[in-house]
């Protein structure tokens, strides 16, 4: 998993209420484990008609938003059932942060493990980040983990808040996986001394 420290990149506006996880990526694409391939589908009813043509009006289609790296969304995002290809497809797209005012739990949870930053932040504050998203192309971010802000294109800073083994492990790119080979010495020597001491078993 990719260390996620400090990210610059520019922002979309997404304001709605409840972007279920069927919404972010639609129950078809979910036969892949790849966590790869899985972008071109993001928001696909949203994204496309059904000739699968681009609808112009969705923001991730519109020119200066198609790079965009943070989404700025309403409330209970992520809600719905508890598919971890919605952060796959988030991140194959290039999405690293999600800023709402609230997240579903299993969602929340799924972006840490996959290099996602979910920040939950008070309604007005969203609302000042959708203004600044509403700008484009120069609706550019800064997000500092360490620091904990968020700054504006127009200097204003936004403090949040996050658990902090959470932010320890995007910080050192530590998905469970990776925290379990942390201790890969430990597990060999207790396998060893099983061995010795069990070796019939």
């Amino acid at each position: 998993m990719d260390k996620f420290t400090t990210l610059t990149g520019v922002a979309a506006p997404l304001p709605m209420m409840n972007v279920d996880t069927d919404m972010i990526i639609p129950k078809q694409f979910l036969k892949t484990i790849k966590r790869t391939g899985l972008g071109k589908n993001l928001f696909d009813e949203m994204r496309y008609d059904d000739k699968g043509a681009e609808k112009p009006d969705f923001v991730l289609n519109k020119p200066q938003y198609r790079s965009a790296q943070i989404l700025v969304a309403g409330e209970n995002f992520g809600c719905g059932s508890s598919r971890e290809h919605a952060p796959w497809a988030l991140l194959d797209f290039g999405i690293r942060v999600v800023v709402a005012p609230s997240f579903a739990d299993i969602f929340y949870n799924n972006c840490f493990k996959n290099g996602i930053l979910p920040i939950a932040l008070p309604k007005e504050d969203v609302e000042k980040l959708l203004d600044d998203a509403a700008r484009g192309a120069n609706a550019t971010l800064t997000v500092d983990l360490q620091k904990q802000e968020i700054r504006g294109p127009d200097g204003g800073r936004i403090r949040f808040d996050i658990d902090p083994f959470k932010k320890q492990c995007l910080l050192e790119g530590l998905d469970d996986i990776g925290l379990t080979l942390q201790k890969a010495s430990a597990i060999s020597d207790f396998e060893a001394r099983r061995a010795a001491a069990r070796p019939w078993a």
